[in-house]
């Protein structure tokens, strides 16, 4: 009999429909039942690719008598932090303030009013390292809520308003200067692993959003530590087993510090960040790594998480069948010596060296993840194309990951991002047409006739949840990038749309402080708002750099003076935990540096001459640089107006902290122009 989860559009919720266990999604009436049946609440919050998640469902709550035990003494509430990521940043808060750690699955006890007093993480079905069962969990929490209810709820009154002290502001201090900028680089330094790339030890993780940062901070003063740091990070995660060699793409993480083992599942969020990082590291250095894999993951995100409506699905599992009917971490990217002979014959000597695959295996039970080890000696690259070639084909054979097909509308707009400027530099079409049916999609579906944004949809079919700040910054990132690429004024006005409800609904006026959700959203048992980068862009540095782009493109005040105030808590953070707002520094370079505004005029934009102005102009590094292109008179973006050709040539304009270059007809000066 399924539970009340079976109509959601969330395929994790969906995932737990069958559950005996009487789940209720995350709603008022649960809260209503729990104070009408004076139980506490149990909420379990995952994500479908999250490997624990899936354990703790098949050990507990897919095992009859827990879920009488649940069912009986609890109203049981379950949440997809991906489709309310302000739930889940509310309890993750109080669980590692409790806790000093956490993660997913979060198991967190309320009272009826949404108090939380009880957390853990994962819980076994019987004892172990020190861990006590999830059944004596739940026997212990019931019982303190029957016996010792005004302790109960004095714990969760005091959780409560230590939460709601917690509140930041280091709004209006102003945005990080050269000082700020240059501290947060030797703080950086000091966590850089020279050996492996990266930053700190295991697990590691791709710091996209820090590389974003050492790219700018070397375009804008030529530091060559910078720019070393990040062009020896990208090589070690592209040859190493973090990265997929053969269908390309990079796994969430590493758990070790050589990037070898990755945990296999792939994000969208992660694999948008990381082609938009290469494609910027190509274009500072040429490099032909970089190219590949730009190119790679560009088109392994539009050949397995593209979905039937044009949008990006927001994950592959882990875990897989490994043939046997067991579902396996890592079962569909692995390889033993064996399995390379059965596919590869007398190559497969070959391909265990240039892959690194050794007899006693680099993962569990013999097997190895594939990498690209540093070696003596050159390979044949024609045959190891064909070894790839071959090898692809074979696992194309073995049942397939699990896809979260749900469309998360920030995830979306990191996606038209890359693929836009991916696009662009490699004259890729195919991409770019990618990133603007992705981004249709977001207007039709997600954006309601006030410009208001939803959180999520799948199957073309809209999601209940409001869009955080997140969602509005990063597609009018997305937006802001498509505009520049293609030259169509709509996506600059889409933009516009997102970032005013950003001034207005999500701002704190006295102190400038950005908040997670808006002014008008559910009221939480505390109004979530975290400035730091964790595994995408917060949405307080998303929207600062959005604010600040959509600013340079229209001189529109409001939206300048707001990125800047948001900037300040770049200011505060940047210097002491330069590794945890690396996207905030990345836009604090783009502050510093204007950003520039480049016009481009042409007669057509099909012009040969027109368009390799407007290439030169995207190929740039200039930090955060904007783009308008078109013809002249056009009143599609502000940056054309009362531009003329000049000589009855194409042109090009660059302006910067309110003061013009002479314009010019030459791609080579306008290079020198726009090179940092």
């Amino acid at each position: 009999m399924p539970n009340r989860l079976a109509h959601e559009t969330s395929p994790y919720l969906l995932q737990h429909a069958d559950n005996p266990v009487d789940w209720w999604p995350w709603s008022e009436e649960a809260f209503e039942e729990a104070r009408r049946s004076d139980k506490p609440v149990l909420l379990s919050v995952g994500y479908s690719s999250c490997h624990w998640c899936h354990v703790m469902a098949h050990e507990s709550f897919e095992d009859q008598a827990t879920a009488d035990f649940q069912n009986e003494h609890f109203v049981n509430i379950k949440v997809d932090r991906e489709e309310r990521p302000d739930v889940d940043a509310v309890y993750m808060e109080a669980v590692q303030a409790a806790t000093g750690q956490g993660g997913w699955p979060m198991t967190v006890f309320l009272t009826p009013d949404a108090e939380p007093f009880y957390f853990g993480t994962y819980f076994p079905p019987a004892p172990r390292h020190g861990m006590p069962s999830f059944r004596q969990v739940l026997e212990g929490v019931s019982v303190a809520w029957r016996d010792r209810r005004e302790e109960v709820t004095d714990v969760a009154g005091k959780i409560v308003r230590d939460l709601a002290g917690r509140e930041i502001g280091f709004g209006g201090t102003g945005a990080p200067g050269e000082q700020e900028l240059a501290q947060a680089l030797l703080g950086l330094t000091r966590e850089y692993d020279p050996q492996r790339g990266g930053f700190g030890g295991a697990p590691k993780f791709p710091p996209s959003m820090v590389i974003e940062f050492l790219l700018r901070h070397h375009a804008r003063t030529g530091a060559e530590g910078a720019l070393q740091m990040a062009q020896d990070t990208c090589e070690r995660m592209a040859r190493g087993g973090i990265y997929d060699q053969l269908g390309g793409g990079f796994a969430r993480y590493s758990v070790d510090r050589d990037w070898v083992v990755p945990h296999f599942e792939k994000m969208l969020y992660d694999n948008a960040l990381l082609c938009r990082v290469y494609a910027h590291l190509w274009r500072a250095t040429g490099s032909e790594l970089a190219r590949r894999v730009a190119l790679e993951t560009a088109d392994f995100m539009v050949r397995e998480l593209r979905t039937n409506e044009g949008g990006f699905a927001s994950a592959l599992d882990a875990d897989s069948d490994d043939g046997t009917g067991r579902h396996v971490e890592g079962a569909y990217y692995v390889w033993t010596p064996e399995q390379l002979r059965d596919v590869l014959g007398d190559d497969a000597a070959l391909a265990a060296r240039c892959f690194g695959v050794t007899e006693e295996g680099t993962f569990e039970e013999g097997a190895s993840v594939l990498q690209l080890p540093q070696q003596d000696g050159v390979f044949d690259a024609e045959k190891v194309e064909s070894v790839k070639q071959r090898l692809r084909a074979a696992r194309a054979e073995r049942p397939a990951p699990g896809r979260d097909d749900k469309i998360v509308a920030a995830w979306n707009g990191l996606a038209i991002a890359a693929l836009a400027e991916t696009g662009a530099y490699f004259d890729r079409p195919d991409l770019v047409d990618a990133a603007l049916a992705a981004a249709d999609l977001l207007v039709r579906v997600h954006l309601d006739d006030h410009a208001r944004l939803a959180r999520t949809s799948k199957d073309g079919r809209v999601g209940a949840n409001a869009g955080v700040l997140e969602d509005y910054a990063d597609v009018a990132e997305g937006f802001l990038a498509l505009a520049s690429v293609t030259g169509e004024g709509v996506w600059l006005e889409f933009a516009g749309l997102l970032l005013d409800h950003v001034l207005v609904g999500f701002v704190d006026e006295k102190s400038g402080a950005l908040y997670d959700t808006a002014a008008d959203a559910e009221q939480l048992i505390r109004r979530p708002q975290d400035p730091t980068d964790n595994a995408a862009p917060s949405g307080w540095t998303a929207a600062a750099g959005a604010l600040l782009g959509y600013a340079a493109q229209t001189g529109a005040e409001p939206h300048r003076t707001a990125a800047e105030r948001a900037l300040g808590v770049v200011k505060a953070l940047g210097p002491r935990v330069p590794r945890f707002i690396g996207w905030g520094l990345a836009v604090a370079e783009a502050n510093l540096d204007g950003p520039r505004e480049v016009a481009i005029v042409g007669p057509s934009l099909d012009d040969k001459a027109t368009k390799a102005l407007h290439r030169t102009a995207l190929l740039g590094t200039a930090p955060g640089a904007v783009v308008a292109y078109g013809v002249p008179g056009s009143e599609e973006f502000p940056l054309l107006a009362d531009r003329p050709l000049v000589g009855g040539e194409p042109s090009a304009y660059v302006c910067r902290n309110f003061t013009c270059d002479a314009p010019t007809t030459d791609p080579e000066r306008l290079r020198a122009a726009l090179s940092g």
